[in-house]
């Protein structure tokens, strides 16, 4: 493994390792106004929410790494504490990147890369149309992380309103995570996107409380076929199945196997494994216990 200590690393380097290891990040697409009014849109994705109650997001527009100098964002926020966070989907992409270009301060970012303004409800900064949710905010605290290239200024921003465009809800009204498709940075000039086939779900161990790693039979620890995150989701059931049910599935279920294997138990546990992991890859977790617990059973 490699073993590195930042402050011995070149700025760059560091960044380019820092960028590069915490991928996916969500992008912030902020709106600003200057003093006088001239709106600013650029994309930031040192950013996240980090709190719903009260609603809290936050967001980094750090200083330049070639000249330490401040972005336009970072000025305009200190003049008119109010931003717009706008969220980028896929098709939003190319015309985002342009935006991000250092162009000087008086230029409009939605005209340059062809977006369009909506008036916002409770700030001053216009939302963007195209943006399938939109966050109204007001600028609580600006926290400048130092004052060399590359530093963060972390801008705490209460969420005053909500805009979420209808084609990305469920039937519930609630946001569905493969219609909003969103994309995200990662390092160098890669971005990652949410679309259905890098998407999986696991189910959160809230209501129950699962019996662990240190719970599981040591053949199955240490079994050759079960990977970390098939054993991980055995660990996550909360009591393990009695005999009486391992036994009625071994007759109804595994009774071929046990046959075709009856006096080879090497091969036995094998494919009982190999069995179970099918279970497991249909998320049925009940079925992959009541198969593994039946060797020797």
């Amino acid at each position: 493994m490699l073993s590195l200590t930042p402050k011995d690393l070149p700025p760059r380097q560091l960044h380019h390792y820092l960028l590069g290891a915490v991928v996916p990040r969500p992008i912030c697409f902020a709106s600003t106004l200057d003093e006088n009014g001239n709106s600013n849109l650029a994309p930031f994705s040192f950013f996240n929410v980090f709190s719903s109650n009260p609603p809290i997001a936050v967001f980094s527009p750090s200083r330049s790494g070639r000249t330490g100098n401040h972005k336009d964002t970072f000025n305009n926020i200190q003049k008119v504490r109010e931003v717009v966070i706008n969220m980028v989907n896929y098709s939003m992409a190319e015309q985002m990147s342009l935006a991000s270009s250092p162009y000087s301060a008086e230029v409009d970012e939605f005209v340059k890369s062809g977006f369009n303004k909506v008036k916002s409800d409770l700030v001053q900064p216009h939302r963007l149309k195209e943006s399938p949710v939109q966050f109204e905010c007001k600028v609580l605290e600006i926290k400048q992380l130092g004052n060399k290239g590359g530093a963060g200024n972390l801008i705490i921003c209460e969420i005053l309103k909500i805009h979420i465009s209808i084609d990305v809800l469920d039937d519930n009204q609630m946001i569905d995570q493969q219609k909003i498709d969103l994309i995200a940075r990662m390092g160098g000039n890669w971005y990652s996107r949410t679309e259905k086939k890098s998407m999986f779900e696991i189910t959160k161990p809230i209501t129950t409380i699962g019996i662990g790693f240190d719970e599981l039979p040591i053949e199955i620890l240490n079994s050759n076929i079960l990977t970390g995150n098939e054993l991980g989701k055995l660990a996550g059931i909360e009591s393990l199945p009695n005999e009486t049910a391992v036994n009625d599935f071994k007759l109804i279920e595994l009774s071929e196997i046990f046959l075709k294997f009856e006096d080879d138990a090497k091969k036995l546990e094998f494919s009982l494994h190999k069995k179970a992991k099918e279970f497991l890859l249909q998320n049925d977790l009940e079925a992959a216990w009541k198969t593994l617990l039946s060797f020797n059973n």
